[in-house]
């Protein structure tokens, strides 16, 4: 009996090196990720548990129905006119006033849902503004409330009825923008690329609400609308690859260093949604005042 004793320690020695490694994976698995979609059937049994924002356009259709625990929040109240330029961001102590008003509780997971059926661009602005604000989860629900409803699941007219959380410093607002300089520089060809969410004719110059028509000089077009799929009546993401393929071929690719554009940024976000929370693309910003702004500045060269 003696005699197996060593042979009984080597055995458990070895067992505990060989489940070394499983243990320490589990530990370091990697955290989940800062803003993504969620889907419908995961949001249903989590609607106790999360802070959920309705940013459709209008009042009356949060008050004729909306998700369950579901606060209002009007997009136009994110931006306002700054100096020569409509439609820039705030503060960051504006921002977390807001957020707070409406619910936003940093300890919990933060969705975000417009429309589903014509537009998605307010849920991902918002969605880009949140993880500015620092907030570690971060949803924008696949198919918005168009979705939800199609699936036949819980409305309701009540307003939420929560405390109000602790509120946001807003210290670590960083969000991730371009100058106007930057854009110059890249278009320029510095290497930066340029990637214009608008519709083809505005991209073209054939449309367009400004005074000068076109896009700016070594962009690509990138419609933000290409990104979804219409499911029923609602428009949904398409596939992690179907993305990646449509990014690529036209030369979009994770090893870039990307500026966004639009009119005025929330069709931006869309494409950094897809970007960067969907593919993982490292380092993409949004040019804030957008065509907006280019087209304003008549000194500036534009491309049809």
């Amino acid at each position: 009996m003696r005699r197996r004793a060593p042979v009984f320690a080597l055995v458990l020695l070895v067992a505990s090196c060989l489940t070394t490694p499983l243990a320490s994976q589990a530990v370091e698995a990697d955290p989940p990720p800062r803003v993504a979609l969620i889907t419908p059937e995961a949001l249903a049994p989590l609607l106790d548990s999360v802070s959920v924002l309705d940013v459709r356009a209008a009042w009356s259709s949060y008050l004729q129905n909306h998700l369950p625990n579901a606060a209002w929040l009007s997009i136009e109240t994110l931006r306002a006119q700054n100096g020569e330029l409509p439609f820039q961001l705030l503060e960051p102590g504006a921002y977390a006033s807001l957020f707070r008003r409406v619910g936003v509780d940093p300890r919990r997971m933060v969705v975000v849902y417009s429309a589903g059926d014509q537009l998605d661009i307010d849920a991902t602005f918002a969605a880009w503004l949140l993880s500015a604000m620092g907030v570690p989860r971060v949803r924008v629900l696949d198919g918005g409330y168009a979705r939800w409803e199609l699936e036949g699941r819980p409305l309701t007219q009540r307003y939420p009825r929560r405390p109000v959380p602790p509120g946001m410093s807003g210290r670590g607002f960083r969000p991730a923008v371009a100058s106007l300089e930057q854009v110059q520089a890249a278009s320029r060809g510095n290497g930066v690329l340029l990637v214009d969410a608008r519709p083809p004719e505005q991209f073209a110059g054939s449309a367009g609400a400004q005074m000068r028509r076109g896009h700016i000089p070594g962009a690509v077009n990138h419609p933000w609308k290409d990104d979804l799929e219409k499911r029923d009546l609602a428009l949904v993401w398409k596939s992690v690859a179907d993305l990646r393929a449509s990014y690529a071929a036209q030369g979009i690719t994770p090893d870039k260093d990307i500026i966004l554009y639009c009119n005025s940024g929330t069709e931006a976000s869309h494409v950094w949604f897809a970007l960067h929370a969907l593919l993982g693309y490292p380092k993409v910003r949004i040019y804030t005042g957008s065509w907006t702004q280019w087209a304003e500045r008549e000194e500036l060269p534009v491309e049809k």
